[in-house]
This record gives structure tokens, C-alpha cells and sequence, in this order.
């Protein structure tokens, strides 16, 4: 954990946001936990008040504050928060609900993305897999086309994601197959036994199953249509200009 921690501050003392996407699969795959035990805000906050509170300070404090000479103050949720706020539980949900099976290169693309990781990690829909997935896809594209503005874009696609997930059963028309318990099993129990995690090129995860195909690429044309529809947020009202 620390040799991880470390070296994620090397490596992205120049731009400290970019270091989630390197991170969060490493930590996930470092951890190796089942979903129970990372539910225990107790795992968290010791590790954000006892293992690595230099990185929870080096990662979330403010380079400057808007007030010239305020002092700089972090937001008490980064060492005992919620999971989507918490330093390191962000990273680990983050990491696990957007991997598919071992491939973890969604989860990489997602947390690249402070919006995405920021507002889907708090909705229920992304515990559907091909829903979480589908989300990943959308953002790559927008990404891809070079689109404006897209940190408001994300936070309109999730909105809208949330909304019709109140009528819309995304488990019923893009159905999934449950995952296989028995590798995440094995695979959390090899966590004494397994090499350190590679930082030249992604880990590998659990092989407990992967999103289906024909449901991931439905709700990525669902959403799609939603992204290109979802009304995003106007900012002329706070003065700024919209592109």
C-alpha cells in the first residue's frame, strides 16, 4: 500500500488528479477485497488517518485558496467520509464498479474523469454492471469527439441516467449474468501469495465474469441519446459563458 502510495505521488506531483486513474486499479488489485469487507468505513479511515494521511493531504488539499492568504483547508469526508467521498474508498468503488471482470481499463477511463467518478460513484444504477459500463463507453466517445464542456456533460448524463432509472429497470432490458463468487473468492484468498501489481501496465482483477455484450452496447445507445438530449447546466447565471 504505501509503495503504491508512494509512487503515485512521484509520479503525478505535476497534476495530482491524474493520479486516481493510475491508482485506483492498483489499490482494488493491492486490497483484494470482497465487497462486504470494503464496506467497512473502519478499513478506510485507517488507512487514511494511519497508513497514508501524507497522501490523503498531498491529493486533496488546495494548491490555493480563493481568499489570498486564507489558510488551505481539506474537507474532513477525504479521511472519514462516505465511500464516495473518502480518499481511498472512492478509489477502490470506483475501481470495482467500473472493471469489468479483470479488465480493469473502464475503471481507468472513469476515474481519469473527476466528474465521472465524483457523481456516478453515488447512484445505484452503476451496480448494474452493463449500466456502469455502458456510462464508461458514453464518456469515451464524448472524449474521443473532443466535446465541450464535457465535466457538465457527464454530470447531465448521469442526471438523466438517474432519472429514468426511476421508471426504466436497466437489469430487466439489459439483463446480466450473475458474477461468479467462487473466483472472487479464489481470488481475494491468493492475496498473500500474488506479485505486487505492475505500474507499467494495468493489473489484472477477479475473474468473476464479465458484462454481457448485447445489454452493455443497448445502454450505450440508450445513452448516448440521453447525452445528447440531457439539458446541461447554465452557467451564465454565475456569470461564466457557455461554449
Amino acid at each position: 500500500m504505501r509503495e503504491i502510495v508512494e509512487e503515485a505521488m512521484h509520479r503525478f506531483d505535476a497534476a495530482r488528479t491524474d493520479a486516481d486513474a493510475w491508482l485506483a486499479p492498483r489499490l482494488h488489485a493491492t486490497l483484494r477485497l470482497t465487497r462486504a469487507e470494503a464496506a467497512d468505513a473502519g478499513l478506510w479511515n485507517f488507512l487514511a488517518l494511519a497508513v497514508a494521511p501524507d497522501f490523503v493531504l498531498w491529493r486533496h488539499l488546495p494548491l490555493v485558496t480563493a481568499d489570498e492568504g486564507a489558510p488551505r483547508k481539506i474537507n474532513s469526508a477525504r479521511f472519514v467520509g462516505p465511500h464516495y467521498s473518502q480518499a481511498f474508498a472512492r478509489l477502490w468503488w470506483s475501481a470495482e464498479m467500473f472493471r469489468d471482470g479483470p479488465d480493469y481499463a473502464p475503471a481507468e477511463i472513469a476515474c481519469a474523469n473527476q466528474d465521472m467518478i465524483n457523481t456516478a460513484l453515488r447512484l445505484a444504477a452503476i451496480d448494474h454492471k452493463p449500466t456502469a459500463l455502458a456510462l464508461v463507453s458514453v464518456l469515451k466517445g464524448l472524449a474521443d469527439d473532443g466535446a465541450t464542456r464535457l465535466g457538465d456533460r457527464v454530470n447531465a448524463l448521469c442526471t438523466a441516467v438517474n432519472v429514468a432509472g426511476s421508471t426504466l429497470m436497466y437489469e430487466v432490458i439489459a439483463p446480466d449474468d450473475p458474477p461468479r463468487h467462487d473466483a472472487l473468492t479464489e481470488w481475494v484468498a491468493d492475496a498473500g501469495s500474488a506479485p505486487a501489481v505492475p505500474w507499467e501496465r494495468l493489473p489484472e482483477g477477479p475473474d468473476d465474469g464479465t458484462a454481457r455484450r448485447s445489454s452493455r452496447e443497448l445502454l450505450s445507445r440508450m445513452f448516448e441519446q440521453f447525452a445528447a438530449e440531457a439539458p446541461l447546466r447554465d452557467r451564465t447565471r454565475s456569470g461564466a459563458a457557455q461554449d
